[in-house]
């Protein structure tokens, strides 16, 4: 897959992805409004009928009010009369004093509701209403017009009645708090409220301890309305409003919060691969490359070797012929080492590598590493110091694999050198651990190279791929024996001014 194919892959699966969380906000946000002007319908309604259920309590009190008196005195009671009476029932007998003010109001009058209108018909008798629509003769119509002015007493009566009367003897908090709590149930509305009846825009003392005002989450309705526009005004506040509206779409949103969540899990995992399989493909190629040039030059060596041995004037030379050969065993060594190596990688990877380890003296893997390395240094004409400070050396190791790991890195030391390699090896205790430093002069090595360099198949280009030989494996081999040894190894470089590494080897007594 090309850069460009894998750019737009990841941008068009980018961008559907945005759509999606785009369209799952969208309708959470729809959802949340719907609900609120649902909420908003269903709060016009309960408030409305609380206010009917007010007017009809006030009208069935009225109506035993005027019952008691009729009955007591035997006739119909006037405006004087009635009033003198419910005076009389009133605890205290306090006087009424009418005014502005929202304790005590001169409140506007209104008509009897239809419920308590079926009552009146009873009182002045139903069939005189009947009989008006059967028949027209003056003795009927005589009748209608004296139930009529009876009919339009009793509503005069109950007019001033409501007058007479103050807000607070009207309704009382706890009344509107136990039919506020009723309908509230009655709808499934259990969230906290609080409530307050305003008179034209004033607070009057009919309201909760708590209630607050405040437009986005204060719902209101007239109050006690009578034939004109109510001067009074319902109020009802939700604290939890959000928190309820919410919560009757939390469990889809929940839902859908999930396989967003695994969406964009999957979608990142997705393209994580994606790049690391590029990554991959490209230090394979690079591999692959690496080791097609490191293998064609012993191959071309050993043809050659052969084509010389087979001319007849180099065969009858022995000297010649065994050095030949020794090239041949030596090339052909070169390329057994590099597939161990690929070999043993592999088998690493797979816990297939057993490595026995015995307690062994560190400094005596030093110096056989040191060993291994020391003539290609005089032939770079470099120079190796050692500086072996540590007291306590003997750690539980595999004399070859450590040696290998030691190799590595001084191989490493001596490639990456430009000119002539400068190695220093330190060695050190701090608590039960030795460390061992192997600092070199070098190229160096940037930030990113130096949390890649233990992976498999890595190298650092260096502008041309072949300029220093090998094939990314030597540090994945040092890094999988050193966990394998329960040792630890950093690298600490800065470009152009060479990189030193650093293994913590625990100690045993």
């Amino acid at each position: 897959m090309n850069k460009t194919r894998f750019r737009l892959l990841v941008f068009f699966m980018s961008l559907s992805l945005i759509g999606i969380i785009l369209v799952q906000l969208y309708w959470v946000n729809s959802s949340l409004k719907n609900n609120d002007e649902q909420f908003r319908y269903h709060m016009q309604r309960i408030l409305g009928k609380v206010s009917v259920r007010l007017q009809e309590q006030e009208a069935r009190e009225f109506y035993e009010l005027y019952n008691k008196y009729r009955d007591s005195t035997g006739q119909e009671p006037y405006q004087e009369d009635l009033l003198r009476y419910y005076r009389s029932r009133v605890q205290g007998a306090e006087d009424v004093i009418y005014g502005s003010s929202p304790e005590q109001e001169d409140y506007s009058s209104m008509f009897f509701e239809k419920a308590s209108a079926e009552k009146i018909e009873d009182i002045i008798g139903s069939k005189a209403v009947r009989a008006l629509g059967r028949t027209k003769d003056s003795t009927s119509r005589r009748v209608w017009d004296y139930d009529y002015a009876k009919r339009l007493h009793f509503d005069n009566l109950f007019k001033q009645y409501r007058d007479f009367r103050p807000i607070e003897d009207r309704v009382t908090k706890e009344t509107l708090s136990q039919m506020l709590n009723a309908e509230l149930r009655q709808n499934d509305v259990n969230i906290p409220y609080e409530f307050a009846v305003y008179n034209q825009g004033l607070p009057t003392k009919i309201k909760s301890d708590n209630f607050r005002w405040d437009p986005k989450i204060t719902y209101e309705s007239s109050f006690l309305a009578e034939e004109r526009e109510s001067r009074f005004r319902l109020l009802v506040s939700f604290p939890e409003k959000q928190q309820y509206l919410f919560s009757s779409i939390l469990g889809i949103t929940s839902l859908s919060i999930v396989f967003t969540l695994i969406i964009i899990i999957a979608y990142l995992s997705a393209i994580n691969q994606l790049i690391k399989q590029k990554q991959i493909s490209e230090i394979k190629t690079d591999f692959i490359n690496n080791m097609t040039h490191e293998f064609k030059t012993p191959i071309a060596t050993i043809n050659l070797a052969l084509d010389a041995i087979k001319n007849p004037k180099i065969f009858e030379d022995s000297e010649k012929v065994q050095r030949y050969l020794q090239m041949i065993r030596d090339e052909n060594k070169r390329m057994h080492a590099q597939v161990e190596n690929v070999l043993q990688i592999s088998k690493l990877d797979k816990k297939e590598l057993e490595i026995t380890k015995e307690p062994t003296d560190a400094n005596t893997i030093i110096e056989d590493a040191v060993e291994h390395v020391h003539l290609i240094i005089e032939a770079r004409h470099g120079s190796l110091t050692r500086h072996l400070d540590a007291e306590r050396t003997t750690g539980l190791l595999n004399d070859v694999h450590f040696t290998n790991v030691l190799v590595n890195i001084l191989d490493n030391a001596i490639k990456y050198s430009p000119d002539e390699p400068v190695i220093d090896i330190y060695t050190e205790n701090i608590k039960d651990f030795m460390l061992i430093k192997i600092k070199d002069r070098g190229l160096g090595m940037s930030k990113n190279t130096q949390k890649r360099i233990f992976e498999k198949f890595y190298r650092e280009h260096t502008g041309d791929i072949h300029n220093v030989k090998g094939h990314g494996l030597g540090l994945a081999y040092v890094k999988r024996i050193l966990d394998d040894h329960n040792c630890q190894i950093y690298v600490e470089s800065e470009k152009g001014k060479g990189s030193t590494f650093i293994i913590k080897m625990p100690l045993i007594n």
